[in-house]
């Protein structure tokens, strides 16, 4: 049995959740200071992709960095061919991950107490170091949550891999796609290791996100405990 789309998928899935971190809290955070209608605009667009077909955010990449997309024609003069490359893969599961990682950052964030954020202001903090030692450390969990989630949805990705990346077996068949190609091909006993393999690392990672939940509520509640 070709193990190759187990490695493929870990090496898009990964690299995918570490942009998809960055980008989301990043965003996460810049959407905050934007305000009325501009602000709402911008908070729909980010989560659009959780809600379209993957197979319609696919297309969209295709056409966007295809030799007929604008920034794909100069990439092709270039010499740089993305679509039904690695890459390719990497940008498809970021952007189908992202609206998760950026949902969960912006929830987390809204709840840390804005009297500690008043208090490293007060303290002369700069708004960067305060983001980095207040509001992140307090938004931990839904920030580790988020980012677990967004690493199991760049895992379980298909429908845009398959737009933007293809099924090339041994560079772009994640396993999701082999579980496809498996039962076109009739090979049931080969989709179902692929299966259960992708239901085993769901559920490793639910436990991690119950752990260090479980872990951050005791280090807070330690902190918060009276010194004797």
């Amino acid at each position: 049995m070709d193990w190759s789309p187990l490695w493929i998928s870990l090496s898009t899935a990964v690299p995918a959740t570490i942009l998809t971190f960055f980008l989301g809290i990043f965003a996460a955070r810049k959407i905050t200071k934007v305000a009325g209608w501009f602000g709402k605009l911008l908070d729909i667009l980010l989560t659009l992709p959780r809600v379209l077909p993957p197979t319609v955010a696919g297309f969209l990449l295709l056409l966007l960095l295809g030799k007929n997309g604008i920034p794909g024609k100069y990439l092709w003069e270039l010499g740089i061919q993305i679509v039904f490359t690695r890459t390719a893969a990497i940008i498809a599961a970021v952007v189908i991950s992202f609206p998760l990682m950026y949902r969960s950052a912006k929830g987390a964030f809204a709840q840390v107490d804005p009297s500690l954020i008043y208090a490293g202001r007060t303290l002369g903090m700069t708004e960067c170091r305060i983001f980095w030692r207040i509001i992140l450390p307090n938004a931990m969990p839904g920030v580790a949550s988020g980012t677990i989630l967004a690493l199991a949805r760049a895992l379980g990705e298909f429908g845009a891999t398959l737009m933007i990346a293809g099924n090339i077996p041994g560079r772009t068949q994640t396993m999701p796609l082999a579980i496809y190609m498996a039962m076109q091909g009739g090979r049931q006993q080969e989709a179902m290791v692929w299966v259960l393999l992708l239901i085993a690392l769901s559920f490793v990672m639910l436990l991690l996100m119950g752990y260090f939940a479980r872990g951050y509520r005791r280090s807070r509640r330690k902190e918060n405990e009276p010194e004797s």
